[in-house]
């Protein structure tokens, strides 16, 4: 068995000789892992909590810890995690509540990325991604091969359907149907030039006064993105004005995924 010394595991806790135990870990009394499991360092194994075999844990994961539940009054509920998980850097994932079904659980082949929290009573399937800080509230289930995207918090008792896709930043307020892309609107839009940081940077009035141009006929006209790169390379000016115009055509033709405007 490989566990640093300065890993605290209190008696009670089951870990097998397979698994790889790293510094300053804390394993409570009725934590169970199983076989080839890896704490890479400052994991929190609390509860009563189950893990099953060849999980790896990164640092400052905490495990099976109190539910954010005002209700809550420290009764034995658990959590229960399956096979060949990777858990990245601080995820947080919450026991269950008497109220809840008294459990939280976490399938197998999953991959959950750094800050996700998965809420007390929820249920994530296998073979799901939580990109970073996709936030579960209680009671969520996560159906198979589901993905999460970053910064989506899913509300309380919704479903994600199997094999669906949403997008990052996503509110999920309702069920999410399976097999669907699921996507919050995209509505960003460039409203010219960052003046005051590029004087900062010591663009001179020239160079600001052609950038300006440009993107006017970038933006604000009803040319066709093609038709005001055409218009943007006739603007006249000094040569580091020329060069930031020549610049700025270069990034719109080479992007591959369009640019906001």
């Amino acid at each position: 068995m490989s566990i640093h010394p300065s890993t605290v595991v209190a008696p009670g806790a089951v870990v097998p000789d397979s698994c790889s135990i790293g510094p300053f870990c804390t394993i409570g009394a009725e934590a169970i892992l199983g076989e080839e499991c890896s704490l890479v360092s400052h994991v929190v194994l609390d509860g009563r909590t189950r893990i099953g075999a060849r999980n790896t844990i990164f640092p400052f994961t905490s495990i099976g810890v109190s539910p954010q539940d005002l209700k809550y009054r420290g009764e034995a509920t658990l959590t229960e995690i399956g096979d060949d998980n990777t858990i990245r850097e601080c995820v947080t994932v919450s026991r269950g509540t008497t109220k809840g079904g008294g459990i939280t659980r976490v399938g197998s082949g999953n991959l959950i990325m750094a800050y996700v929290h998965i809420g007390h009573d929820s249920a994530v399937g296998s073979h799901c991604i939580l990109a970073n800080a996709a936030t579960l509230a209680g009671h969520v289930t996560i159906e198979d091969y589901a993905t999460v995207g970053a910064f989506s918090p899913v509300h309380q008792f919704c479903t994600v359907g199997a094999h669906a896709y949403i997008g990052g930043g996503t509110v999920v307020t309702q069920d999410v149907l399976p097999y669907s892309l699921t996507s919050a609107r995209r509505e960003n839009k460039a409203f010219g030039i960052n003046k005051v940081g590029l004087s900062r940077r010591g663009f001179s009035a020239e160079r600001l006064a052609l950038l300006q141009k440009a993107y006017r006929l970038l933006l604000a006209t009803k040319l066709n993105t093609t038709s005001a790169i055409e218009k943007m390379r006739e603007l006249e000016g000094p040569l580091d004005a020329r060069e930031d115009i020549a610049y700025l055509i270069a990034f719109i033709e080479r992007s591959e995924r369009g640019v906001i405007k």
